[in-house]
């Protein structure tokens, strides 16, 4: 990656933890397992999704309680759906009526939500997607994903598809003209033969960079982000989804690159009234420790009602891991990997300064690390400032000839069952 990329990306790679959100009029009909994809899923046409346009109503929308709520759980970036693949805009696009003004709504609602988050420090970002299931330019027939796929009555749309490039193009440049900086461009996606410059790729983000060049954009329009000569549209960072890779994202040297997995909360993406299969505050911060142990960023969905609320479930399980990252964050926040593998009892993060140990599978209260001896200071427990004991047991020089670390840890009732982090000074 180039220095430009690297001093580009690196504040959004300091900050680990963000919120995605992915809200629609899609939020209407709550379908779970299908949520913002119940156009292509059920084959929906433009006149079967339009009474969800006109019934759109969000009364209880206040982001500025989705902002104070990402605050709370530690969050230091969020990403909003300005327009999802069925098309709907929340915000207020001169190029299509196909908007969140034109509904009962009646205003912006990106607007909103970017001066609620930036009022509460949160760095903004917006997702975008490629795909537009409602606009007439947009392929139909052959499409794999389009709902009137295999339609013979939609054979010949997108046959003027450059048009819809340049509608594409054109709303990108409202996002990045009419709200002020935004820090992050979220493209989704690329598939079969849409991708790179399909999308007018090279002119997009040429544009997008000569209005703000410092936004940071992801890897999902084309290219290969892991390449030694990524194309100018690669991207900032790598995009898994609803997975956390195994040794953290590299290129094909090994070298570690900047990566966000993005996960749902429950199930879905969008509202889904009976999707209640929700993560545990304990899942969600040991998924985040994993991934800054392997370098990278977790970007946590919730998914709100047709009326604008955050379901109360999502609100109390990022309640709670809040109150773990108001005492644990600063093992997370500017911190990444440990030259020191793996231990069986948890994950290691480390900053400029410190080691952090993360112990979440403890069986005994002496722990050695290989190779740390002289390495560090005096062991304190992160939550509460309290001293952990360095204890080399009396026989250690007879089984252990490496310079390792012995600590002594509470007793197990006073750990956290969570995460209890134990930070090391470096020497």
């Amino acid at each position: 990656m180039d220095i430009a990329r690297i001093k580009r990306v690196q504040p959004l790679m300091d900050r680990r933890f963000g919120m995605f959100i992915h809200w629609g009029i899609y939020a209407i009909p709550a379908r779970a397992s299908r949520s913002e994809w119940i156009r292509s899923v059920d084959r929906v046409s433009n006149e079967e999704y339009q009474p969800y346009f006109d019934a759109f109503d969000p009364v209880d929308y206040d982001p500025k309680k989705w902002a104070r709520l990402a605050k709370a759980a530690g969050m230091k970036y969020a990403v909003l759906t300005a327009k999802h693949h069925d098309g709907f805009c929340l915000f207020d696009s001169q190029y299509t009526d196909y908007k969140a003004t034109n509904t009962k709504a009646g205003r912006d609602l990106v607007k909103e939500y970017v001066e609620a988050f930036r009022a509460e420090g949160i760095m903004v970002g917006l997702y975008y997607s490629l795909l537009d299931w409602h606009h007439p330019d947009y392929p139909a027939y052959k499409d794999a994903h389009h709902p009137m796929r295999g339609n013979e009555e939609y054979k010949h749309q997108g046959e003027h598809f450059e048009r819809y490039v340049e509608y594409l193009h054109n709303q990108v440049r409202e996002l990045m003209t009419n709200y002020g900086k935004i820090d992050i461009l979220w493209f989704d996606f690329h598939y079969d033969d849409m991708t790179g410059e399909k999308w007018g790729a090279t002119k997009l983000v040429k544009m997008v960079r000569e209005i703000n060049p410092d936004v940071i954009i992801d890897d999902r329009i084309g290219g290969d982000i892991k390449s030694d000569e990524p194309v100018y549209y690669a991207g900032d960072f790598g995009s898994p989804e609803q997975m956390i890779p195994v040794g953290g994202v590299k290129d094909y040297h090994g070298n570690p690159i900047p990566w966000e997995t993005c996960m749902t909360l429950n199930d879905n993406w969008g509202y889904s009234a009976s999707d209640t299969n929700y993560k545990s505050a304990q899942n969600v911060i040991r998924q985040l420790v994993e991934c800054t142990s392997k370098g990278g960023n977790l970007i946590l969905n919730v998914g709100p009602d047709a009326r604008g609320n955050i379901p109360q479930k999502s609100v109390e399980i990022l309640t709670e891991v809040g109150k773990w990252m108001d005492k644990n964050g600063e093992s997370i926040y500017g911190c990444g990997i440990c030259s020191i593998p793996k231990p069986e009892w948890g994950r290691i993060t480390e900053s400029k300064t410190h080691i952090y140990l993360h112990f979440t599978d403890i069986n005994m209260d002496t722990v050695a690390i290989e190779g740390l001896g002289s390495l560090v200071g005096m062991p304190i427990r992160l939550d509460d400032g309290s001293l952990i004991s360095r204890s080399d047991p009396w026989n250690v020089g007879s089984y252990d000839g490496v310079d390792n670390l012995y600590i002594h840890l509470p007793h197990f009732a006073t750990l956290d069952p969570i995460d209890t982090v134990i930070k090391l000074p470096k020497i």
